[in-house]
């Protein structure tokens, strides 16, 4: 019995159909959000994975090399290599120094920063230590959506889609055809 997978971009999932027969035709609808777009998904024969971290383990996609993917490689460059001769003078205990470095880093890559790290930067800009700012806000230096200006929804659409572990009876759910 042949399985398939949809990938449901509403819920940014990808499900597993179980068919009782060979079915290149059908398509599902969504087995969480009930949408009726769902997109039929090459998957390896015979092979179901309880977590889509199984296949992607050698994939470099994480959320911020797909953000710097657009990214002009020589400027990006050449800022990092200005940017790492002012690291190198500035004085690490002074959090006006860091924070000044950082906006020179988001105005010379072109990225936009994230309401949360502007609100940090200004922190450390008015002298407040940056480790109890992080105290208070969390990892923010840490979380890619923090740092950088990123629509939500957008932002989870980066990350690769969650697998459900789940397998759903494909004539079940099959989308009636008008």
């Amino acid at each position: 019995m042949p399985v398939y997978e949809f990938y449901c971009p509403d819920c940014h999932m990808i499900f597993n159909f179980l068919s009782k027969r060979i079915n290149t035709e059908g398509t599902p609808y969504c087995p969480r959000c009930k949408g009726k777009n769902m997109i039929r998904k090459l998957s390896i024969f015979s092979v179901i994975s309880s977590s889509q971290k199984d296949r992607d383990d050698d994939s470099p996609d994480d959320p911020l090399s797909k953000l710097l993917e657009n990214v002009d490689e020589s400027k990006l460059e050449k800022a990092f290599m200005s940017l790492a001769n002012e690291a190198d003078k500035i004085d690490e205990d002074n959090p006006r120094e860091i924070a000044k470095l950082m906006k020179k880093m988001f105005e010379t890559t072109g990225l936009k920063m994230g309401d949360a790290m502007e609100e940090a930067l200004k922190r450390m800009e008015a002298g407040e230590d940056p480790e109890k700012i992080e105290e208070e806000m969390g990892d923010i230096f840490e979380d890619e959506s923090a740092l950088f200006a990123l629509n939500k929804k957008r932002f989870k659409k980066l990350l690769p889609p969650k697998q459900d572990s789940n397998l759903y009876p494909l004539e079940e759910y099959l989308v009636e055809k008008k």
